[in-house]
């Protein structure tokens, strides 16, 4: 016989806990002629026996009825699925705290912050060291800080020598252009880049063109273009038939300009990079009354996509639409449609072609990184797809 103390001692388990189990009916004691308790062996057993159960997740009242009762099976399977559901949890906080500790990728988590909470993502990325443009280049492209400059240097060092980091052709721009009523005043480009549709803007408009891009090796190779192609003179001293244009480096999130500022925002394939519908909101200020604005995207251009497409654009653009949608968002943000076309396959082609080239010298030279393997893959969902989906042109005027 055992003495509740005596109890407690080998089973592990406090004075005050042991009187609860007794109130349960769990255990029973005797009382000796002194009044205390005392407790047989049976006590002891079914005590360890309890503890047992309970190591197997089973509540309190769930090993009650195992003990009172034959074993409820179904009961215990519906205990198994939350046990296997708790494990399953608890092993994702497990990979997030590794790849904090960069022990790890971090690509998964990344992709679906951005997509529940892309704001508070960038900001929170910012708080880690990054910089904007840093944190925005992690958003759509590395998507994983722990590895962000190494496929930094990866990524630009394929891109390198091509004018294109989209489809684009100059004969597209112009089709927007043309519908654009005014071709003189002030001219925002947002994403210049490397100036392809900057050059087409100032040889077929007399638009005073601000070029602006948060990368300053992109601008120094439109510098170049600018100097072999056009007469690339200050403000002061530009003859009239001379296009003036000013390159700035800058975040298209924080850009340094004044409200009303411009007649014409042009921005092809990268208003994406701090979402479409952010971009129409906080652009809309730099815009004239009766100014305008040339944005593309990219677009679904069916309603049933195939299965693999559909999951690698719900990765790579979470927030991609139809053309319908894309449309009602637009006038939803208080612009009118004046023109919409989906870009050509020309367009395609001055993008593909070179990096298509370039990516297979890569691979013939046995050159192994993640970002040669997702642009691999980019171009493989190209080559089966395109058609499903496209960038579609949206020439745009500001509603009164």
């Amino acid at each position: 016989m055992y003495k509740i103390s005596e109890l407690a001692q080998k089973v592990n388990l406090s004075r005050t806990t042991l009187l609860y189990y007794e109130k349960l009916g769990l255990i029973s004691s005797k009382r000796q002629a002194n009044g205390y308790r005392s407790y047989s062996e049976f006590d002891l057993q079914r005590v360890k026996l309890l503890q047992q159960l309970q190591s197997g997740g089973l509540s309190l009242k769930e090993c009650q009825a195992c003990l009172e009762a034959k074993i409820n099976r179904e009961q215990l399977q519906q205990r198994l699925q939350t046990l296997d559901e708790d494990i399953a949890q608890k092993q994702k906080s497990r990979e997030l705290l590794s790849s904090m500790l960069g022990m790890s990728s971090m690509r998964d988590w990344h992709q679906a912050t951005d997509k529940h909470a892309p704001s508070a993502h960038l900001d929170w990325l910012m708080t880690q060291g990054f910089s904007e443009k840093q944190a925005l280049r992690l958003k759509w492209l590395s998507k994983d800080m722990n590895n962000h400059e190494q496929y930094m240097r990866e990524f630009e060092f394929i891109f390198d020598g091509l004018d294109r980091l989209g489809p684009s052709s100059t004969d597209d721009s112009i089709k927007a252009l043309s519908s654009i009523p005014i071709k003189a005043g002030e001219l925002l480009e947002i994403g210049c880049g490397k100036g392809v549709t900057t050059i087409a803007l100032a040889e077929h408009a007399q638009f005073s063109i601000t070029g602006l891009d948060n990368d300053e090796y992109n601008l120094s190779c439109l510098k170049e273009h600018l100097a072999q192609q056009l007469p690339f003179k200050p403000l002061s001293s530009r003859q009239s038939s001379q296009p003036h244009i000013e390159l700035i480096c800058a975040s298209m999130t924080d850009m340094p300009f004044s409200e009303q500022q411009f007649d014409v925002i042009w921005s092809e394939g990268s208003a994406y990079i701090m979402g479409i519908k952010q971009a129409l909101e906080s652009w809309k200020r730099f815009i004239k009354q009766d100014g305008y604005l040339v944005v593309s995207d990219l677009v679904w251009l069916t309603d049933s996509p195939d299965d693999e497409v559909q999951q690698f654009w719900l990765d790579a653009y979470p927030d991609m639409a139809t053309v319908a949608n894309r449309q009602q968002m637009i006038e939803d943000a208080g612009y009118q449609v004046i023109d919409s076309y989906t870009l050509s396959q020309v367009s395609w082609d001055n993008y593909l072609q070179p990096l298509q080239q370039k990516v297979a010298q890569l691979a013939d030279h046995v050159f192994v990184s993640p970002a040669l393997e997702d642009l691999q893959k980019e171009l493989t969902i190209h080559s089966k797809y395109l058609g499903q989906y496209g960038y579609q042109m949206f020439v745009l005027k500001m509603r009164n």
